[in-house]
């Protein structure tokens, strides 16, 4: 694993960083707010990291399944309330508040789609 700038990565992690945005901003309800940004989060992340590090694609995506799955794991003991972070607005957003298994669900279909995306195409051997 290695540190460089690839600026693919950025791009596509600065354009769904807009995108999670405006769904945070004016979506206040509903499927596209709750599961479609929890697959997109993961890969947002995903491609956070990919824009500056090389390194083996599953085992970045792995790490940020894993990292995803903490949180949400978190959310289920109530996380917020031992660090005081309850009424903090930007904490619940970060973090979240409640613990839904269809956000594992979401957040395994984002890693499962970047693996898929990341997948080389095997080049034929036929003549």
């Amino acid at each position: 694993m290695t540190l460089r700038f690839h600026k693919t990565y950025t791009l596509f992690f600065i354009s769904i960083l807009v995108i999670e945005i405006l769904i945070a901003k004016f979506l206040t309800q509903g499927f596209i707010r709750y599961t479609f940004g929890d697959y997109l989060v993961v890969i947002l992340m995903y491609c956070f990291f990919k824009s500056f590090i090389k390194g083996n694609h599953f085992y970045i995506a792995m790490g940020v399944l894993a990292f995803s799955f903490a949180i949400e794991f978190l959310q289920l003991v109530n996380i917020l309330k031992p660090l005081n972070l309850q009424n903090s607005h930007s904490a619940k957003l970060i973090l979240g508040s409640t613990f839904q298994f269809s956000d594992l669900v979401a957040y395994t279909l984002g890693i499962i789609t970047v693996l898929i995306v990341e997948l080389k195409p095997i080049k034929s051997c036929i003549p």
